[in-house]
């Protein structure tokens, strides 16, 4: 496990950020805020996927007030991002968010940042301040030559400032840039300079594919590093792809120890069955079945060959190497049976279900089927 900095401990509706909390999956609602249904409806759905906390757009009054109805079906903190009209900011709180997202600097006035500050201190709810590099005060770009990390640095420590100012410190920071190495020599330099938690992302990072490599590499990195106490992937698409990929970059940093982990081989000349297949299919029927980040751990391997397949997968709790017209099955990198080709799936599938105390997953998939037949 990676020793994480040790950062101030924040409260967001029923999730702790920073000190020793987990790091937690934030992701943003792609839906009118003003549509309560649908937003409620895709809420739901990101709960289902692990969200832990998410956030909707507050572009005017209509939204704000939805938040009320949204709070009352959801059970995950809700944040409201806001931009320019401090109004918005106070609306939001007093229907419901658990914290809001905002950029001081843009907000205006001293005075109306006090309001903010105000109605957040009465009702105990965080703010993060966001800064994005598209979003630089003028002062800071003519200073630095352009968008750096010093400067994205500098903006957010004097926005911090200002509230601190007002005596307010239920602080979590973001630096957000759609430049991987800019986001992390920025998330660095902050992680010196402030003790605040942090909240880590790509910002405008892509589509699922070329977004998913970005957060990845930006995210993956910070947290390496023991930076970040949440994250939030940000692609264009299905707001669920940002949750389940946040949730694989925590797993393959080592902070989920939970679930099902898939490890499969790259195959080469001497696999000589459909791995390929085979753990794609592995891997869509447990999640398909609703199996997975919430359970007992355990790691699966799905090897092309019995030449490395048992060795280099030896720490998998099971697994199958896979010969010619068959697999062998193997816990603990010990061999314990040959599987015909055509039962490799259905062997696997049962043994995984077995370790995670569950019903056979074939059993269980045509119950389900059968139950839905008769409604």
């Amino acid at each position: 496990m990676i020793a994480r900095k040790n950062t101030l401990k924040i409260k967001v509706g029923n999730v702790f950020i920073g000190g020793d909390a987990p790091v937690s999956v934030q992701s943003m609602t792609n839906t009118d805020t003003r549509d309560a249904d649908a937003t409620i409806t895709q809420i739901k759905r990101l709960q289902d996927a692990g969200c832990d906390i998410v956030r909707v757009a507050v572009p005017d009054v209509s939204a704000a007030q939805a938040i009320e109805k949204i709070k009352n079906h959801i059970d995950i903190p809700l944040v409201a991002d806001i931009h320019f009209d401090h109004r918005l900011a106070i609306e939001s709180m007093r229907r419901g968010a658990d914290k809001i997202r905002i950029n001081p600097g843009n907000i205006g006035s001293r005075e109306k940042v006090k309001e903010v500050v105000d109605e957040a201190k009465k009702r105990n709810i965080p703010i993060r301040v966001g800064v994005n590099s598209g979003s630089l005060e003028k002062d800071i770009l003519a200073k630095y030559g352009g968008i750096t990390a010093e400067g994205l640095v500098e903006s957010a420590l004097n926005n911090v400032r200002l509230l601190e100012e007002l005596d307010f410190r239920d602080i979590v920071i973001s630096l957000k840039a759609s430049s991987v190495p800019l986001t992390v020599s920025a998330y660095r330099i902050l992680s010196e300079k402030t003790a605040y938690p942090l909240h880590l992302g790509v910002t405008e990072a892509g589509t699922i594919f070329s977004g998913t490599i970005k957060s990845c590499v930006g995210i993956g990195a910070l947290l390496c590093e023991g930076i970040g106490d949440t994250i939030r992937v940000s692609l264009t698409g299905d707001p669920v792809e940002e949750v389940k990929v946040a949730k694989e970059i925590l797993k393959a940093v080592g902070h989920i120890k939970e679930g099902i982990e898939i490890i499969s081989c790259p195959t080469c000349g001497r696999c000589r069955i459909d791995l390929v297949g085979l753990a794609q299919r592995i891997e869509s029927k447990l999640e398909s079945l609703g199996r997975g980040l919430k359970q007992k751990h355990i790691k699966v391997a799905i090897m092309g060959c019995a030449v490395n397949g048992p060795g280099e997968a030896r720490d998998a709790d099971i697994g199958i190497a896979g010969g010619k017209n068959e697999a062998l099955l193997f816990k603990k990198g010990q061999i314990i049976a040959k599987i015909p080709e055509q039962e490799i799936e259905q062997v696997l599938l049962e043994e995984i279900y077995k370790m995670q105390g569950e019903p056979d997953p074939v059993a269980a998939d045509l119950k389900h089927k059968e139950h839905l037949n008769q409604n």
